[in-house]
């Protein structure tokens, strides 16, 4: 069951190591001894980072096994999907370990904004986030009106 909402803020210390916020934690899916034990982390264009349960990206492996390998563009987006993901392990701390390749992406160094966004969670780079918001705060009422 899902339902992640707030945003936290959270470094990552020196092995690459972003603890998840008790309050996410606590949302999550549990192994057999009652801990969040694996997530799909997947490169976002917009410069991101999210995180996925497993059960949640079941649903999405289910859509993506549809695309054919037969036609160029559905092998293209399969090949682009599977490039931007990986598996990480949570630790009984609650800590997952981020590759470089992700942090580099995302442009995180020491710190790291955590937004659930319902059925993820979104990592940030404080800098970039700021930015989206700002560069795109005026379009919030547009949009908010086109969709809802």
């Amino acid at each position: 069951m899902a339902g992640f909402i707030g945003k936290e803020q959270h470094s990552i210390d020196e092995k690459g190591r972003l603890m998840i916020p008790a309050r996410f934690r606590r949302r999550m899916g549990e192994d057999s001894s009652g801990n969040p034990s694996f997530l799909y982390a997947m490169k976002v264009p917009d410069g991101s980072i999210e995180l996925y349960e497993p059960h949640i990206w079941a649903e999405k492996e289910r859509a993506i096994m549809k695309l054919s390998d037969f036609n160029p563009d559905e092998r293209l987006l399969k090949t682009l999907l599977y490039e931007s993901l990986d598996g990480v392990d949570v630790d009984r701390q609650g800590r997952i370990a981020l590759s470089r390749e992700f942090l580099q992406h995302a442009g995180i160094g020491k710190d790291v904004v955590i937004v659930g966004a319902s059925l993820k969670l979104v990592l940030w780079s404080p800098d970039v986030l700021r930015k989206v918001v700002h560069d795109n705060a005026s379009r919030f009422q547009v949009l908010a009106g086109r969709y809802f």
